[in-house]
């Protein structure tokens, strides 16, 4: 019974810690998975990204050309060149549909003028 005091205040926590972890979370996934070739920044100035022709997902306009929904499926299937070639792997294999969806935010995010993922 002493116990309960401390399980209702962890229980009423958690889902303020949540939105941090989950953005955190994201964060790291972008970073081991995205940044190679999108850079840390959403850029694409990377050599992998140049060579790739990445591009700028700071740009507000070209973040208006897709979807979330559109970005959730290549991000969980890959994209292909025309010609068949992987133009980006797909991760679906290796992040969860949650992970992915905190993904699509993350890379909102990254519109210039865009709000920071809430922490």
């Amino acid at each position: 019974m002493k116990n309960i005091p401390a399980i209702v205040l962890c229980a009423s926590v958690l889902p303020l810690l949540s939105p941090a972890l989950r953005a955190a979370a994201a964060a790291d996934n972008w970073a081991q998975h995205c940044s190679t070739c999108h850079g840390g920044d959403g850029t694409g100035q990377t050599k992998m990204g140049r060579r790739l022709g990445v591009r700028d997902l700071t740009d507000a306009a070209y973040q208006k050309s897709f979807t979330d929904d559109q970005l959730f499926t290549n991000l969980k299937a890959g994209e292909a060149w025309p010609d068949g070639r992987v133009k980006m792997k797909p991760y679906g294999d290796q992040l969860s549909d949650p992970e992915i969806k905190d993904l699509v935010v993350f890379v909102r995010s990254l519109a210039k003028g865009a709000p920071a993922p809430k922490a």
